[in-house]
């Protein structure tokens, strides 16, 4: 471990020393129109849509920490194929039991493998979506971190984002962070003490913010905890954006709702994202829902695939989705098109229908 940290600082420091123009030529700052509608190059003012790839898990479903270290010609393998196929943004799910050693502890080599991580994307011109505190693997969550009161695991979430952002504030190739995925605020008291939701497929997607509501409103909660992050991320970093990546049920509406309630914690925030999979015959449903996202900000599909609908009904979804979303992340998994269509397994032939429609409509965006 000790030879490894010897050949990893002086490469970050070698990183951090060269010139942004050096580093990524062309990569202009992303920021919010004025109308509050789209995103835009800071420096021409050109309209900038987001067309990227969840790179959460490779095809053995590992995510990204459990091999970067010891297979990182994969990870640039990964990157030069989403580039080729069209993408100008990546979305990264970074765990927190990855990168804090304790409570106030961050870890070192997590980091600096993040720091060669952002060094590459810049290499490929494409935008990260650093999303964190991540506990997708529940085996992976520090024991000491689950025994933590609510506020002792914000002020953890507090520390593990400053340690990312001072080692990405500078990178021209940072796009956005993105809180969590999928916080909820419960309503009640959870008695289990878990504060992860139910797994899918083996993982933990959905966490909670707190444990017992009291006699707080839950939007209120998510307001505090979202000011709270926010608030220690500008203490390091006063100009990339910040978002979070919330549910499809997080609207105030009768039935199950996830307390992030979008114009409750829109103003702390410089945009909105949704996680939306349209239905065989009720894309008409996801489209009232995402308008249901608009609070004056501009609205990014950060998670969608044709998991649930034919690709005809997916291709209806992405254009009609244009009036309200102002970009659209799908997924990659390692496999590029050349090999799925060698696969007849299910899950590559959905993978290949959608990594075909997604290199022809950045094709389409390209002229």
């Amino acid at each position: 471990m000790i030879a490894r940290m010897r050949l990893l600082v002086p490469l970050s420091i070698v990183l951090a020393c060269l010139p942004t123009s050096a580093r990524a030529e062309e990569m202009p700052r992303i920021v919010v129109s004025k109308d509050g509608r789209e995103f835009i190059l800071q420096s021409s003012g050109k309209p900038f849509v987001p067309w990227g790839f969840n790179y959460d898990h490779d095809d053995a479903d590992r995510l990204l920490e459990d091999y970067w270290e010891s297979e990182w010609a994969t990870v640039e393998g990964h990157f030069a194929q989403m580039n080729r196929l069209g993408a100008n943004v990546v979305r990264i799910h970074l765990q927190l039991g990855k990168f804090m050693n304790g409570m106030n502890e961050p870890n070192v080599l997590a980091l600096e493998r993040l720091a060669s991580l952002v060094h590459l994307a810049e290499k490929e011109h494409l935008y990260l979506d650093l999303t964190g505190l991540g506990c997708y693997h529940k085996q992976d969550v520090p024991a000491w971190y689950d025994e933590l009161s609510e506020q002792d695991r914000w002020n953890v979430q507090a520390r593990f984002w400053q340690a990312v952002v001072e080692r990405c504030a500078e990178s021209p190739a940072i796009f956005c962070y993105d809180l969590m995925n999928e916080p909820v605020v419960p309503g009640g008291k959870r008695n289990s003490g878990d504060w992860l939701g139910p797994d899918f497929a083996g993982k933990h997607f959905v966490q909670f913010v707190t444990l017992d509501q009291q006699d707080r409103p839950r939007g209120e909660i998510a307001r505090q905890w979202v000011r709270c992050l926010t608030s220690a991320i500008r203490e390091k970093d006063k100009r990339h954006l910040i978002t979070v990546g919330l549910v499809d049920w997080s609207l105030d509406r009768p039935g199950l709702t996830s307390g992030f309630v979008p114009k409750m914690i829109v103003d702390d925030l410089d945009f909105l994202c949704v996680h939306l999979y349209p239905e065989s015959g009720n894309v008409d449903e996801a489209i009232a829902t995402l308008a249901g996202f608009s609070e004056g900000k501009p609205v990014l599909i950060e998670e969608t695939f044709p998991l649930k609908c034919s690709m005809n009904d997916f291709g209806r979804f992405v254009r009609e989705s244009n009036k309200h979303a102002a970009g659209w992340i799908g997924f990659y998994w390692g496999k590029p098109p050349t090999e799925l269509r060698h696969s007849k397994e299910i899950r590559d032939v959905l993978m290949l229908a959608w990594l075909e429609f997604f290199e022809k409509e950045a094709q389409a965006r390209k002229e």
